[in-house]
């Protein structure tokens, strides 16, 4: 049983602080074995998010949470920051941290922009990737707009949220962190009602620099890949967005996440397209945990089929 108890630098309930680029940035490395897997968090989410999945998957290999510049318990810098900026980081941190090459990355909503961009610059490094929600840059044209007539209702959506978002959205964390050690869950909560504008800053630059820079940076090796459609209503967007938006526009964008999903994943060789009916976006690894962990050694188990026929 391992040991959560705040023995770390500063006031993180887990992990270690490294020295990258003179920014502290904390991981939690867990487990042994290549390749490692490597969590690259939701916008406004931060490692600990993911303890669910992490401490499954370092029972069989290496396993890191860590927090990006700016988010969580590391060093604060200015956001938005480039896939560029991200991924140098990132890069550094894992040398730093003494873990080599290759890495599956598990990136989740905002975390598959950067996995595939570390895939794009760094191909030799990456030995898989599951993307849970990603964004792409083939969303902009087919993403609702919101019609005037549903303002007055998003309006009154914004400023419930604004009068009760401590009370609702604690209520949503609870049920989210269930699980996590009260040591954990505590600190965690605390840290998402406290800086839930942090979703919204670190993706301003999602739909123009950030799309650009996967969208010319090429091809993604030939890798194993797993890209999950979430098709349930996220919990938290229902917080934010009328009921009449999300009914209109629900279907109909889950179409459009399907059909771009599926030429993600058929991009590679060994891609695969898979849906969850009853996840929501940024719940999608604690609606279904026991189906992210599967793909995880599913693509784990391909690389190994890969590398024995190959020889």
């Amino acid at each position: 049983m391992r040991d959560y108890t705040n023995k770390h630098q500063g006031d993180a309930p887990i992990g270690r602080f490294y020295n990258v680029e003179e920014r502290h940035l904390l991981l939690d490395h867990a487990g042994t074995g290549s390749p490692a897997v490597v969590f690259l968090p939701a916008a406004g989410m931060v490692g600990l998010d993911y303890l669910n999945i992490h401490n499954q998957i370092s029972q069989r290999t290496t396993s890191m949470i860590y927090d990006r510049a700016g988010t969580g318990w590391s060093d604060q810098v200015k956001l938005p920051r480039s896939a560029l900026e991200v991924t140098d980081e990132l890069r550094s941190l894992l040398y730093t941290a003494g873990v080599p090459a290759p890495y599956l990355f598990v990136g989740h909503s905002l975390g598959g922009i950067y996995a595939r961009r570390y895939a794009q610059r760094f191909p030799d490094e990456v030995a898989g990737m599951l993307l849970l929600e990603p964004p792409h840059e083939d969303f902009l044209p087919h993403t609702p707009k919101l019609k005037k007539r549903y303002l007055p209702q998003q309006s009154f959506a914004i400023v419930r949220t604004l009068l009760t978002y401590k009370r609702s959205f604690r209520g949503l964390f609870d049920q989210m962190f269930a699980t996590w050690p009260d040591s954990i869950r505590e600190p965690l909560i605390d840290y998402h009602l406290r800086t839930l504008s942090k979703t919204i800053t670190e993706k301003k630059n999602l739909n123009s620099e950030l799309y650009n820079e996967v969208r010319k940076g090429g091809d993604m090796p030939d890798i194993p890949l797993i890209v999950y459609t979430a098709m349930g209503v996220d919990p938290f967007t229902t917080q934010i967005t009328s009921k009449s938006f999300l009914r209109e526009t629900t279907d109909p964008f889950n179409n459009v996440k399907n059909t771009i999903y599926t030429k993600l994943a058929n991009s590679v060789p060994r891609g695969e397209h898979r849906i969850l009916e009853n996840a929501g976006h940024a719940t999608i690894h604690t609606d279904c945990p026991d189906e992210v962990v599967k793909a995880i050694w599913d693509l784990l188990d391909l690389r190994k089929t890969h590398e024995k026929s190959s020889q």
